[in-house]
């Protein structure tokens, strides 16, 4: 089969890929069960609310990232989630998302924009905020916004540029009736033109390819937002933000924002010595925050209680904020080559697991909702959401048993039951419906056979239901099982005189722990149905470009961001691999190599359907046959927790809302 070959990417997207389960987002702007009239529950931000009364003026916040950014162009393909955080401080976002991830126009920057004509070409006029300026004293214009347009419009191949979406419906962009207008017109309709121009540079970064390339790695010419790039130092590791003298609108708290690299291993630490006022963290390091502001029960006479006693004191000023984050971890089938070229193995395995048991097992002892996500294009309290997971069906091991024989892959003749310490893992001490296999003879009738075939399905729903008794990780008598109560494997199914063995790629890097556990979830899950598993424990380095990009993998965990325009944004993720005139693939940002026409086209409809809940409900109907392909199983949305010294106000867990950076600062 020709070599796939992923293109690079073509949407905002293009960094977010959470390869090991970090995320490195830069975060943006159909079916059955929950409707979106209401969205589905949403998890409100964590962020220690304080009106701008009650928060103090001046002050520096420290915040960790995990690299200093090594470009401050959003729009470049190194760009991450640091890149981001300073360009919501210091450049013009037109629209911002609340707390439902619905685009808000932000009246910093605009008094109005609204589509103003749609035939017979889409015209956008956007009204700026008069009092909008460049540090340089200039006002925005028409003028940048012109020249971002022809940076990312994808007809100069000179410009560095990570993708065009949108952009390159633009036919012209021009001065309005005045100075502060903006009239945008389009050659082909775009419903989700609010995505567009957020973050807006000024025409010093965007005006000449060498300016867009290498014009903002380490600092900005100018900046319009509450704070200004001031100081980068290298050896600290950290990058300095000042409030900015020539901002408009309501004034930043804060005399300083610092953004310092720091590993996640280490962030606990420099949290308690006070280096540090705000980080994400992972459960662990949450687990042993909760625990340290846990009152203690008395002891008694006067001295002080002994497991009081024995906390860390100066985490005793930090708390642990929790929301879900604006992404979602999936499980990644390839259906490429292979057992998973078969769209019944594929819809087996989905069969096979257990989604909510998966979500309850990460959500669940942080205090999170444990819904399974139902959706890949929207998260749940987003409007649109609507769970169309039933196009796939749920958790069935009779089901996936069947959908395996249909595929030719059968119960392997000669084998038996093997249990979870026969297979090299340290069992429960229970057995679990074991039988011992045919013995060797002629080739059993095909009524034998189909009466085998129903006693496996009977016995992997008899493990399936057991391995769901076990699901907190406890055996038959409620103390810790060495294997997470790993349930008894089926024979591994034969087809061709090969076995139905799956690589399954899991990552291995800290603050990975929770990733691994759902992977061995999944595979006793499969193990159960007859489907073995491979594992191959891969670092940071290689996970995504030698094993998701290159397609060197059968099952994998990675993430996924959201976002409030998923009929543009999202339709690289799902579009049909096309062949290329080298013999190669195209995939875009489908790693997983399914598709179908019908799916783009959908998407295609939804993305020019200037109607919202009509392109909303195209959107819908395209996630169904999503999920019907079995190529992407959303499991659940990540967990968000972010460890913030007890006096930080308006800053966490934020959710699916933008932050408001000039409302960031310590509690008055």
């Amino acid at each position: 089969m020709a070599p796939l070959t992923p293109t690079r990417s073509r949407t905002r997207r293009r960094a977010a890929l959470l390869a090991a389960g970090l995320l490195l987002p830069l975060p943006l702007l159909g079916g059955c069960g929950a409707g979106h009239d209401d969205g589905g529950r949403i998890t409100p931000q964590d962020i220690g609310a304080a009106a701008r009364p009650r928060v103090a003026d001046g002050g520096t916040l420290t915040w960790a990232v995990d690299a200093l950014p090594s470009t401050l162009n959003t729009f470049q393909t190194d760009a991450d989630a640091a890149t981001q955080r300073v360009a919501g401080a210091v450049l013009p976002a037109l629209f911002t998302t609340d707390g439902r991830g619905r685009p808000q126009r932000n009246p910093d920057y605009l008094r109005s924009a609204e589509v103003v004509q749609r035939e017979p070409h889409q015209v956008v006029v956007y009204k700026l905020n008069p009092k909008a300026v460049w540090s340089n004293g200039k006002p925005l214009a028409a003028a940048d916004f012109e020249a971002q347009w022809k940076a990312l419009r994808g007809k100069d191949s000179a410009y560095w540029a990570a993708h065009n979406t949108g952009y390159d419906r633009i036919d012209h962009v021009e001065r309005g009736a005045d100075d502060h207008e903006v009239k945008v017109t389009f050659a082909r309709s775009c419903a989700d033109w609010p995505a567009l121009f957020t973050p807006l540079y000024p025409r010093a970064v965007t005006g000449s390819a060498d300016d867009f390339n290498d014009g903002a790695r380490n600092d900005l010419k100018f900046s319009a937002g509450p704070f200004r790039v001031a100081d980068r130092d290298e050896k600290q590791g950290t990058l300095t933000l000042a409030r900015s003298p020539k901002w408009w609108g309501e004034p930043a708290k804060l005399d300083q924002l610092v953004l310092r690299a720091l590993p996640r291993t280490e962030r606990a630490a420099a949290l308690a010595a006070g280096k540090l006022d705000l980080a994400d963290v992972g459960a662990a390091d949450a687990g042993r925050i909760a625990a340290a502001n846990k009152p203690a029960k008395q002891d008694k006479g006067d001295k002080p209680p002994a497991a009081a006693a024995a906390r860390p004191a100066a985490l005793r000023g930090i708390v642990v904020r929790k929301s879900l984050e604006p992404a979602y971890t999936q499980l990644a089938l390839n259906g490429a080559s292979g057992p998973l070229a078969d769209e019944r193995v594929r819809r087996a395995v989905a069969r096979a697991i257990d989604r909510r048991a998966i979500a309850k097992s990460v959500l669940g002892p942080l205090g999170l909702p444990v819904d399974p996500l139902g959706s890949h294009l929207f998260l749940s309290g987003q409007e649109g959401y609507e769970d169309n997971s039933d196009a796939i069906g749920g958790p069935d091991p009779k089901a996936a048993q069947a959908l395996l024989a249909e595929a030719g892959w059968k119960r392997a003749e000669g084998d038996s039951r093997k249990t979870a310490a026969a297979d090299g893992r340290a069992g429960t001490g229970r057995t679990l419906g074991l039988r011992p296999g045919p013995a060797a003879g002629p080739v059993p009738s095909d009524e034998t056979a189909e009466a085998e075939e129903a006693a496996d399905a009977a016995e992997a729903e008899a493990e399936y239901a057991a391995d769901d008794s076990l699901d907190d990780g406890t055996g038959p008598d409620g103390k810790p099982a060495a294997d997470g109560g790993r349930a008894a494997a089926a024979p591994v199914r034969m087809k061709n005189g090969k076995k139905l063995t799956l690589r399954f790629v899991v990552p291995v890097s800290s603050g990975t722990d929770s990733l691994r556990s759902v992977a061995d979830r999944i595979a006793r899950r499969l193990d159960a149905v007859g489907i073995g598993t491979e594992v191959t424990k891969v670092g940071d380095a290689g996970f995504f470009k030698d094993h998701i990009a290159a397609g060197s993998y059968d099952l994998a965990l990675y993430s996924w961001p959201a976002t409030p325009y998923p009929a543009t944004d999202a339709r690289p993720l799902y579009a049909k691999p096309q062949p290329a005139a080298d013999g190669s693939l195209v995939v875009e940002q489908n790693y997983t190599r399914v598709g179908t026409d019908r799916i783009d086209q959908l998407f295609d409809q939804a993305s020019t359907e200037l109607d919202t809940e009509a392109s909303r409900d195209l959107a819908s109907r395209a996630d169904a046959r999503i999920w019907s392909l079995a190529g992407s199983i959303p499991l659940y949305q990540r967990p968000q927790l972010v460890a913030a010294r007890k006096t930080v106000v308006n800053a966490g867990a934020f959710g699916l809302a933008t932050p408001r950076y000039q409302d960031i600062g310590f509690k008055r």
